[in-house]
C-alpha cells in the first residue's frame, strides 16, 4: 500500500512538472514560430512584388547552401529529419546556432522560391528552443529529450493550427511500429499552449477546407482503400526521388554553393517545363484542389522532382507541406479519374501521402479529421491505413527508427534506422548496429 501510495505521489509530481514546463515550451515554440512565419511570408510577398524574382532562385540556394555548408550543418535539408537525429543520437541536445541558421536558410530558400515547407522549420526551430531552454535549466538527458519531443510536437501544431495531430506527431514521428508512450502528457500541453499562442499571436490560418465527406457511404469507403493503395505506391515514389538525390550529390565534385546555383538552374527548367506552381510552398495549388479545382498531372511529378533537388542541392525548409501538396493533387487527379468528387479525393491524398511518406498514419489520420470533420475519419483510417502498409519500410524521415515491421513475416531487428534500410526489402542489419550519420554535409 505505501509503495502504491509513493508510486502515485511520483507520478502526481512528474505530471505538474511537466504541466509547468511543457506550457513553457509551447508558449516558446508558439511565439517563434509565428514571427518565422510571419517573417516568411513578408519575404515571400516583398520578392514576388519585383517580378524576376524566380531567377534569384540559384543564389538563394547557393546562399543557403554556403550558409549550411560552412557554418550551421545541421540548418540544411529538412528539419524534422535533424531534430529526430538529435533525439536519437544526442538525447535531443541541439546547438543554440541551428535556431538562426535555420531561419535564415530557409527565408533564402523559399523566399527565392525553392519548393519546401514552412512545417519542418518550425519544428526545427521550436525543439532548438526546447533544448537551449534544457540546457540552461541543466536538464539530465531524459528530460531534455521529452522537452524537445515537446518542440517538435508545438511547431507542428502551431503552424498548422492542429493541436491534436501535433500532439500525435511528437509521439509517432521517432519510431516506425510504436508510440512514445511516456510523453504523452508533456506533448499534449506543449501543443495545445504552443496552438493557442499562435492563434493568439496572429499564426496565418493554414486550415484546409474541402467538401463535405458523407455518412458511412459504401462505394466510398471501397473506393478509399483503392485510394491508398495509389497513395502508397506515390509515397514509394516520392521517398525514391529524395533518396535518389542523395545519391546524386554525394558523387557530385562540385562545392555546395555551386551545386545551389545547379539546382537553382535545374527548378527553373522544371518550372518552365510543368508549371510555377511546383515552386514555392504551393498552399494555393493545395487549397485549389481540395474545391475540386482542375490539376495538371505535371504538377504531381514536378513537385516530387522540384522539392528533391531544392533539399539535397543546398536548400533548406521541410518535407511536409510538400507531401501535402503531391497528396491533395494526387488525389484530385484520382478523383477525376474515377469519376468522384475530386475534393474528397484529394483530401484523402493530403493525409494519406503523409501517413506513407513518413510513417505517421495516427498523425495523418486525427490531421485529417481536424481538417475534414468527423464524418472523413472512416474513409481517412482506410486510406491511412492501406497507404502507410504498402509504401514498404521507406521514409521521407530517414533517422526514424523501425521498432516493429510493418507485416509479421518481415519481423526483423529492432532500433533500426530507416534509412539503412535496403530500399524496403526488409534487409534491416543486425540489432547491435546504432545510428549512422549519413548526412551528406556532416560526411
Amino acid at each position: 500500500m505505501i509503495r502504491q501510495l509513493s508510486e502515485e505521489g511520483t507520478l502526481f509530481i512528474h505530471l505538474i512538472k511537466w504541466l509547468f514546463l511543457a506550457a513553457i515550451v509551447g508558449i516558446l515554440v508558439g511565439a517563434t514560430s509565428t514571427g518565422f512565419v510571419l517573417a516568411l511570408n513578408l519575404a515571400i510577398k516583398t520578392v514576388s512584388h519585383t517580378g524576376w524574382s524566380f531567377w534569384l532562385l540559384p543564389f538563394g540556394l547557393a546562399l543557403s547552401a554556403w550558409l549550411t555548408s560552412a557554418l550551421v550543418p545541421e540548418a540544411g535539408g529538412q528539419g524534422v529529419e535533424r531534430v529526430i537525429r538529435a533525439i536519437h543520437l544526442h538525447s535531443g541536445k541541439m546547438r543554440w546556432q541551428v535556431i538562426p541558421a535555420k531561419i535564415a536558410a530557409t527565408i533564402l530558400t523559399i523566399g527565392a522560391g525553392g519548393s519546401a515547407g514552412n512545417v519542418g522549420p518550425c519544428v526545427q526551430i521550436g525543439s532548438g528552443l526546447s533544448s537551449f531552454l534544457a540546457d540552461t535549466l541543466q536538464f539530465d538527458s531524459y528530460d531534455r529529450k521529452t522537452a524537445v519531443i515537446c518542440g517538435l510536437s508545438a511547431g507542428f501544431a502551431a503552424i498548422f493550427g492542429a493541436p491534436l495531430a501535433g500532439a500525435l506527431f511528437g509521439l509517432e514521428a521517432l519510431f516506425v511500429g510504436s508510440l512514445a508512450y511516456q510523453v504523452l502528457f508533456p506533448s499534449v500541453i506543449a501543443a495545445l499552449v504552443g496552438h493557442l499562442t499562435a492563434v493568439f499571436l496572429g499564426m496565418p490560418d493554414m486550415n484546409f477546407v474541402a467538401s463535405p465527406f458523407p455518412q458511412f457511404n459504401t462505394t466510398l469507403l471501397l473506393l478509399s482503400l483503392v485510394a491508398g493503395a495509389t497513395f502508397g505506391i506515390i509515397s514509394m515514389i516520392f521517398v525514391e526521388c529524395l533518396n535518389g538525390g542523395k545519391r546524386i550529390l554525394y558523387y557530385m565534385p562540385a562545392s555546395p554553393p555551386i551545386q545551389g546555383i545547379i539546382g537553382g538552374g535545374l527548378l527553373l527548367s522544371i518550372a518552365w517545363l510543368a508549371s510555377p506552381e511546383v515552386l514555392g510552398l504551393g498552399k494555393e495549388t493545395i487549397q485549389r484542389a481540395l474545391e475540386g479545382g482542375t490539376i495538371v498531372w505535371a504538377l504531381i511529378l514536378g513537385k516530387i522532382l522540384t522539392t528533391a533537388l531544392t533539399l539535397n542541392m543546398g536548400g533548406s525548409g521541410g518535407i511536409i507541406l510538400p507531401i501535402c501538396f503531391v497528396g491533395a493533387t494526387s488525389g484530385s487527379a484520382l478523383g477525376w479519374l474515377l469519376g468522384q468528387d475530386p475534393s474528397i479525393f484529394a483530401a484523402l491524398g493530403l493525409a494519406g501521402l503523409l501517413a506513407g511518406a513518413i510513417n505517421t498514419p495516427l498523425t495523418a489520420f486525427v490531421l485529417g479529421i481536424e481538417f475534414f470533420g468527423v464524418n472523413s475519419g472512416p474513409y481517412l483510417l482506410l486510406s491511412c491505413t492501406m497507404a502507410y502498409l504498402l509504401s514498404g519500410h521507406r521514409s521521407a524521415i530517414p533517422t526514424q527508427l523501425l521498432q516493429f515491421s510493418k507485416a509479421p513475416t518481415l519481423q526483423g531487428p529492432i532500433n533500426q534506422e530507416i534509412g539503412e534500410l535496403d530500399a524496403g526489402k526488409g534487409n534491416m542489419g543486425t540489432e547491435e548496429k546504432h545510428l549512422r550519420d549519413t548526412t551528406e554535409g556532416e560526411r
